[in-house]
């Protein structure tokens, strides 16, 4: 399910370019201005249907301006404010061309998960699915999403893949602050997106981290991540363009490295064999090579774009709390000092495991930073929740933000609080 949500972060990133380009639309031209008149508000006859109700906004555009509009990543923004004063937490909307049901109820955000590939199938645009490829996990169902997923999962588990990792990470790490000058401005968002690029471009397809090779794939990556979600304008220039330029260009080395290991697979021994996500798909499944490019490209997705965001939002939120750093520290100095007493200094994947506080930190990171805005599904029967019916083909969109902020579950939310994870964790994260 993490795999599979991920996605959901790059939303953020195509924000700011979609709202003031479809603003600029809006302003120029005179038809829409006119047609604007006749807004078709009408949540009254939702109620009378059994839909929840709900605005449908303008035609065409419907909610989709304020909707877009950037806000902080610790708040839900107006439009839902408003809107959950209004109608409540369940509502109608018409957002991004599409009828949608918005959820900001847990209960609801909890449901929709738990039935995801059962009573839900993805709901991403087709400009997304161009870029990302037509065997992305996001838009997999049923069987074909339980293998890919099976795949991620096994490889992630995978217990001799442990040690050379924890020892990559710390490899990693030290080289990106190698490279930080004394008295200089560090830039915590660049460094954290370098630092995940390296991490994951060494774990999925053992590239070595600022190698030529290595950095050209990363510039190439920043170009597909930018358009995955813009606009999708197949014009020179554009984010979308852009987008599908790299997405050739990476596929083109994913298929380098694949021809590279077939042809040598007969002289290589077990034990010299590649440690990588790339491997592990060409050895447990039966894919074709444009199966494992698109999982390939939609692993590098789903986590370059969360992780390298909850590292910088993570150093953010600790600047702003003192205690919570040095509770991090006694921590930390207590289970290394530990090690040495013991022989050894290398950490094992049982001494982070030990690091509870610093769980709890990730936690609130995730909470309050809101990394995954939304999940959008669309409904694949007809569907009764409570007192309300979703119909068959109907967006869903569970809001993220809008619990994770909620004062009844989270006390005072808006502060940033690891240590609330430590008494108790409220129902939805537990069921979850």
């Amino acid at each position: 399910m993490i795999t599979t949500v991920r996605v959901a972060i790059s939303l953020l990133e195509g924000q700011k370019e979609m709202f003031l380009i479809v603003l600029l639309l809006l302003l120029c031209s005179t038809i829409l201005i006119t047609i604007s008149a006749f807004s078709w508000r009408s949540h009254g006859r939702w109620k009378a249907f059994g839909f929840p109700q709900g605005d449908m906004g303008w035609p065409v555009l419907g909610e989709t301006l304020p909707f877009l509009k950037p806000h902080p990543s610790t708040s839900i923004g107006d439009f839902m404010e408003q809107r959950i004063s209004k109608y409540g937490k369940i509502f109608m909307s018409n957002l991004l061309g599409k009828l949608t049901v918005v959820s900001a109820d847990a209960e609801l955000n909890r449901f929709i998960l738990q039935n995801d590939s059962r009573l839900f199938e993805p709901g991403w645009s087709k400009s997304i699915g161009e870029v990302l490829g037509k065997h992305s996990i996001l838009f997999q169902v049923g069987d074909a999403h339980k293998k890919m997923r099976s795949i991620n999962l096994n490889f992630v588990n995978n217990g001799k893949l442990k040690t050379p990792f924890l020892r990559d990470a710390y490899r990693i790490a030290a080289l990106v602050m190698s490279l930080w000058k004394n008295n200089s401005v560090v830039l915590g968002k660049y460094e954290a997106a370098k630092l995940t690029f390296n991490m994951m471009a060494k774990n999925i397809l053992s590239m070595e981290p600022g190698t030529p090779v290595t950095e050209k794939l990363r510039k190439e990556y920043e170009a597909f991540a930018k358009g995955v979600v813009s606009l999708p304008l197949k014009l020179p220039g554009t984010a979308y363009s852009k987008a599908l330029k790299a997405r050739s260009y990476i596929l083109k080395v994913v298929g380098q490295c694949m021809e590279e290991r077939l042809c040598r697979k007969k002289d290589v021994e077990e034990e010299d064999a590649k440690n990588d996500l790339l491997q592990w798909t060409i050895e447990n499944s039966n894919y074709s090579e444009e199966q494992i490019g698109d999982l390939i490209l939609g692993a590098f997705f789903s986590g370059y774009n969360t992780t390298s965001k909850a590292i910088a939002l993570a150093i953010y939120f600790l600047g702003g709390c003192p205690k919570a750093v040095k509770h991090l520290r006694e921590e930390h100095v207590r289970i290394v000092r530990g090690k040495r007493q013991g022989g050894n200094s290398e950490l094992s994947w049982e001494d982070y495991k030990q690091m509870e506080f610093t769980q709890c930190v990730i936690n609130e990171t995730l909470r309050l930073g809101n990394i995954v805005p939304y999940i959008q599904r669309k409904a694949s029967t007809h569907i009764k929740f409570k007192a309300y019916d979703i119909p068959q083909g109907c967006n869903v969109m569970a809001v993220l933000p809008a619990v994770h902020l909620d004062p009844s579950l989270f006390e005072f939310p808006e502060q940033f609080n690891p240590w609330r994870w430590q008494v108790s964790q409220p129902s939805y994260w537990l069921e979850n």
